[in-house]
């Protein structure tokens, strides 16, 4: 009865109606009229998204859920799948974007109608943006070599949802490996598949009235993306814009590794540009063309297939090309593709798939074209990649490599690199190549790299090497190496091991400094010590909860988005455990994220520690990370120390927290605090005021003493700093 319904979990019901999954729990076991599980397991079960919606409407717990978390759950549990359900609503809002008057006639009436009707109409859009159907492309699905990607991310799925995949440029015959035989792109789906989709499609387009279709659909994609983090790699939106200013304007690029489209949505539009793409999910393909199409005016080409054996765009010569490969791929296709004309360079080893993609890119470049490749480190000194990296070098193809900062990319804990390649043209083969490294601007904890500072040193290297500029050398950060000097039995391309170190006087000033700086910190951290406490029996207080307190106004409780506009610092759950400043990136989407003001108080609820920031004027305005959650008392009502400071009691934390898989999550509603007259909650709060200065001033020592101690250990083994 329930098999074309759309469910739902627990968890997702959580979201809903606004509590803890503790409470969903608990319903189950106290109403018996509660919905019965329609799929899932015994220990993870499923419920019928309608059940459960009238359910919630009946108890007078669905009143005031958002439009966009309602139509979220409809698409989490659609009968096809989310990827599919998402391709599904893609191609809905593009019909929006482009004709808005064709879908409110389309959607006038019954379901039924519109999802007789729809088919046409999607067909206007679809057609012209990403070619007729039976246009020349690769069977989707391909061979499974490509199962990592470019872009945002990219997966292993195979079937692929409804949506036009567009044409390829005809090519020469080739070898066998990627002489790809036509197959029809895929079609549009039939109404028969759509009308289940009706209440989702109608949901979205109400969205879309309000935020745009395009953020409509990021929000969406970024939703989807962060409830299946196993599922993808992500290529980060500011890594994204590095790799595009570093090709450089173009008016066609090519990324044959595209997942959802990341690195082509980086690119800066231009008239009559033509964006590429390939991908072995065809789930992915769709979501790309799809996202670039909401975008801009620009030709989309998406075809899914296995790139290296089923090459979709054999004739195409691009100004750049973008890739973020699959990395230590050893089904790639070796075996059978001996003899393509691709490695032009040499025959990659199999443990060599990295150079494969290096070649596959060099392949689709045209005459002066730059490529940009995301590397993993290793790829740059194994023995067995030695000679392709050689002739790389004697033919000018590799014009620099970049090691970025440890937490740049996944995989988070290894510093990765970026190779830029240029199709040599008629201009002779430069006798230098660029090597930088930036992994001193690596962030904190997991706050991620100083993203600007690598931004500004890579671009100003890269474009002063470009110009074919004596620049300074940069110690310890770039420098121009001649080719001779690196075609050695190793040919080793890691930055590290060819840039001299920094000025050794700069390091001895620098441990100086580090050095007073402890001591004032150390001297202030003993001033700031809290005085002897002093025993008092324990109080009996009224008490109320963080819940009954926004039910009462005197507080308002928000959520961390999934997304913002990237310019915005974003608070993480790492920057308020560690007490650092804002330091992280959220999905780019255009939907407005939660901004901080000062007075407000927030708390991880991931995790299981007692802990909560008070928001200052350095941090007010950054946005609302995930798994954060925000109050913002009314300072009639509550004092915002007084508030962190009773939130952080560690029995307070143990009675609000429940265990999720491995972790522990905070039910913030759930967190008490006394009742107390607003001159004794400043009372509490000065003294919670005081604590908390004295916490950072020993979080700041301790920081500064692991900095003096690693400096020492450097200075005393690499000769700068003397034993006595």
């Amino acid at each position: 009865m329930h098999d074309n319904a759309t469910e739902v979990t627990a968890a997702g019901i959580a979201r809903l109606a606004g509590v803890g999954r503790a409470a969903v729990s608990n319903w189950r076991r106290r109403h018996a009229d509660f919905p019965k599980p329609v799929g899932g397991t015994e220990t993870s079960p499923s419920f019928a998204l309608a059940e459960v919606e009238a359910w919630l409407r009946r108890q007078g717990k669905l009143a005031e859920v958002p439009l966009r978390e309602r139509v979220w759950q409809q698409l989490a549990g659609h009968p096809e799948g989310p990827a599919t359900a998402l391709a599904y609503t893609g191609c809905v809002l593009l019909l929006i974007h482009e004709r808005p008057t064709v879908w409110l006639d389309v959607s006038a009436g019954s379901d039924e109608r519109l999802a007789e009707l729809l088919p046409g109409a999607l067909e206007q859009v679809l057609t012209p943006r990403f070619g007729a159907p039976g246009a020349a492309g690769v069977h989707a699905g391909g061979s499974g070599a490509h199962t990592g990607g470019a872009g945002e991310p990219s997966s292993a799925a195979g079937s692929g949802p409804a949506v036009h995949t567009g044409p390829t440029p005809p090519a020469p015959p080739a070898s066998p490996a990627h002489a790809a035989s036509p197959a029809p792109a895929i079609p549009v789906p039939a109404g028969d598949r759509l009308l289940a989709s009706a209440p989702l499609l109608r949901g979205a387009a109400e969205l879309a009235a309000g935020t745009g279709a395009r953020q409509t659909f990021e929000f969406l994609l970024g939703r989807h993306l962060d409830a299946n983090p196993r599922q993808y790699t992500l290529t980060p939106a500011e890594l994204a814009r590095l790799m595009a200013d570093l090709a450089g304007p173009a008016r066609t690029v090519l990324d044959p590794a595209c997942g959802t489209g990341a690195l082509l949505r980086a690119v800066d539009p231009r008239p009559g540009q033509e964006l590429y793409a390939q991908d072995s999910s065809a789930d992915l393909v769709a979501l790309t063309a799809l996202r670039l199409a909401l975008r801009s005016r620009a030709t989309v080409r998406a075809v899914a297939g296995d790139t290296l054996r089923r090459d979709a765009h054999p004739g195409l010569r691009a100004e750049a090309v973008l890739c973020h490969p699959p990395f230590n791929e050893r089904n790639w296709g070796h075996d059978e593709l001996a003899y393509d004309p691709r490695w032009e360079y040499g025959f990659p080893a199999r443990t060599e798939s990295e150079l494969a993609w290096v070649q596959h890119a060099l392949a689709r470049l045209a005459d002066d074209g730059t490529a940009v490749l995301l590397m993993p480190p290793a790829a740059a000194s194994r023995r067995s990649g030695r000679r392709i990296r050689a002739d790389l070098l004697r033919r000018g193809a590799l014009r620099a490599v970049v090691a970025l900062p440890v937490g740049a990319a996944p995989p988070y804990n290894i510093p990765l690199h970026l190779w830029v390649l240029r199709r040599p043209g008629r201009t002779p083969a430069a006798p230098e190549v660029l090597l930088a490294d930036t992994g001193r601007f690596a962030g904190e904890a997991r706050g991620g790299p100083d993203w600007q500072a690598v931004r500004d040193a890579v671009l100003d290297a890269w474009r002063a090497f470009a110009r074919g500029e004596r620049s300074a050398e940069r110690p310890g950060l770039a420098r121009a190496v001649p080719v001779i000097e690196l075609l050695d039995d190793d040919v080793d391309l890691a930055p590290a091991r060819h840039l001299p170190p920094s000025a050794p006087a700069d390091g001895v000033e620098q441990l100086t400094a580090v050095r007073e700086r402890l001591g004032a910190t150390l001297r202030l951290t003993a001033d700031l010590t809290p005085p002897p406490a002093e025993p008092v029996p324990p109080a009996r207080r009224p008490l109320t909860t963080v819940g009954e307190l926004a039910r009462g106004g005197a507080l308002v409780l928000r959520t961390g988005g999934t997304g913002g506009r990237t310019r915005v610092p974003v608070l993480t759950d790492h920057d308020v455990l560690a007490g650092t400043a804002p330091s992280g990136t959220l999905p780019e989407t255009d939907e407005e994220a939660v901004l901080t003001e000062p007075g407000d108080v927030v708390l991880p609820v991931l995790g299981g520690g007692s802990v909560a920031r008070v928001i200052d004027g350095a941090t007010g305005g950054a946005a609302l990370g995930r798994n954060l959650v925000l109050l913002r008392p009314d300072p009639a009502a509550l004092d915002p120390w007084f508030l962190a400071g009773f939130l952080r009691g560690t029995a307070n934390h143990r009675r609000a927290s429940s265990y999720v898989s491995t972790a522990t999550r905070l039910d913030v509603r759930r967190l008490q605090l006394p009742r107390l007259p607003l001159d004794e909650q400043l009372r509490y709060g000065a003294r919670f005021r005081a604590l908390d200065e004295f916490e950072r001033a020993l979080r700041h020592a301790s920081r500064l003493g692991e900095q003096l101690v690693r400096g020492m250990y450097d200075g005393l083994t690499d000769g700068t700093v003397a034993p006595d």
